[in-house]
């Protein structure tokens, strides 16, 4: 599946204008036919999990509005809500789940776990996900940085209507071959049943995990109803 501009800009929330920028001082990853910019969805992918999606080199999806911006709102125009993905993160783990204090002591221990606990809500095979996911670990590592990893497969798609991603949040650090170094302590299974779906989720994860206050708030191990609490109200604060 290949991205334009467009879409590559809807599903970072960004103008059209920020990635032609990106493009022309080559901070993504695009190619060229003709006059026309097209963008692999796997270089994409690869991409969002590999980069700091956050103000540093000028990279900065899902901007939350300042007190300036809200006023701005309010006194010139009504505020647009609404949208599949306004509040697309907190949907997926409303119908997923949150799963504390996870033992294993490898990626695979860690994976086959969770996918024996969760295939029968997702109406999944436990053993052929989890070599789908393993599989997707050989090709790349998918930790982002500061302890949190979105383990998810390229090409598995569920056959609902709806996302699900599972958090889980580890017993002990695992090292999970992240770019920063740091082992994993959080996990953001994914599960999407639409490439753009999974790929919009996936760079909203990635853009979290450079959310101080995030990460904060995740070293408490939250339970489920307080993580959708935070997650509506950061999701809340995009503007749409």
């Amino acid at each position: 599946m290949d991205l334009k501009i467009n879409d590559v800009a809807d599903l970072l929330n960004v103008p059209e204008d920020t990635i032609r920028k990106w493009v022309t001082e080559g901070k993504i990853p695009y190619y060229q036919i003709k006059e026309d910019f097209l963008f692999s969805r796997t270089e994409f992918e690869d991409w969002v999990i590999s980069h700091k999606l956050d103000k540093s080199d000028g990279i900065s999806p899902f901007t939350h509005r300042t007190a300036a911006d809200q006023n701005e709102e309010n006194s010139n125009s009504p505020r647009i809500k609404g949208g599949s993905k306004q509040f697309s993160l907190f949907r997926a783990i409303h119908k997923g789940d949150v799963l504390p204090n996870v033992l294993g002591s490898t990626k695979e221990e860690i994976i086959r776990s969770v996918m024996r606990k969760v295939a029968k809500p997702l109406n999944i095979d436990a053993d052929v996900m989890t070599e789908l996911l393993l599989d997707r670990e050989k090709m790349m590592p998918t930790a982002l940085n500061n302890g949190i990893g979105v383990p998810h497969t390229r090409d598995s798609l569920l056959s609902s209507h709806q996302d699900v991603v599972i958090v889980v949040f580890l017993n002990e650090p695992l090292e999970y071959g992240a770019l920063d170094g740091q082992p994993v302590l959080t996990l953001f299974f994914l599960f999407a049943c639409e490439d753009k779906r999974h790929l919009h989720l996936l760079a909203k994860i990635a853009h979290l995990s450079s959310q101080p206050h995030l990460l904060d708030f995740l070293k408490t191990k939250p339970l489920k109803e307080h993580l959708l609490t935070f997650i509506k109200d950061w999701e809340n604060q995009i503007p749409q």
